[in-house]
């Protein structure tokens, strides 16, 4: 059985260590749930799933690599959805830690969409829940890995120029906890 690293984009997985097998998705939900969904679709031998990536944080003080616990959909209307009758799912538990991701296609520079989403997650992204949610339809473990690259504020529009920290330290996480 295998591991499979996914990953968004190829500046956050440059450093992923060689002899792991490695798929850039592009940015966004459609994307990740797409090419992760063809992958296992094609490697029957893949059983766990690790998503690696930058982050925002949506809480001051937060720095360095996370994994995550929870993962939501966040610029989903699942309140509405569900008003109309149907069941939805918007939050996935993944287990093994408290912290919790906010997924959405949603580029996320503004304090007050920071704040509001700070009441429910710790951290902001653009694929984990997407990753999540193909990994579990396929009947495959997943585990969300993050690495605080801003404060999804205005500062988010530097993160060409801090990417490449993110993915060193990504890869060195790689290196203790999954070769």
């Amino acid at each position: 059985m295998s591991t499979l690293v996914v990953s968004a984009t190829k500046a956050e997985a440059v450093h992923v260590p060689s002899g792991l097998q490695v798929i850039i998705t592009g940015v966004g939900k459609v994307a990740a749930a797409s090419a992760v969904s063809r992958a296992l679709a094609a490697d029957a031998s893949i059983d766990h799933v690790v998503n690696i990536g930058s982050c925002g944080a949506l809480r001051d003080g937060l720095r360095g690599i996370f994994e995550v616990g929870k993962v939501l959909n966040h610029d989903f209307s699942a309140d509405a959805i569900r008003a109309l009758g149907y069941e939805v799912e918007d939050e996935l538990e993944l287990g093994g830690s408290d912290i919790v991701c906010a997924t959405g296609d949603l580029f996320v520079t503004d304090t007050v969409v920071r704040a509001e989403l700070a009441e429910r997650a710790h951290v902001v992204d653009m694929e984990a829940y997407a990753v999540a949610w193909a990994a579990r339809e396929a009947g495959v473990s997943a585990r969300i890995v993050k690495h605080v690259s801003d404060n999804a504020d205005e500062t988010a529009l530097d993160w060409a120029s801090v990417v490449d920290a993110s993915a060193r330290d990504l890869a060195d996480w790689l290196r203790t906890n999954v070769l």
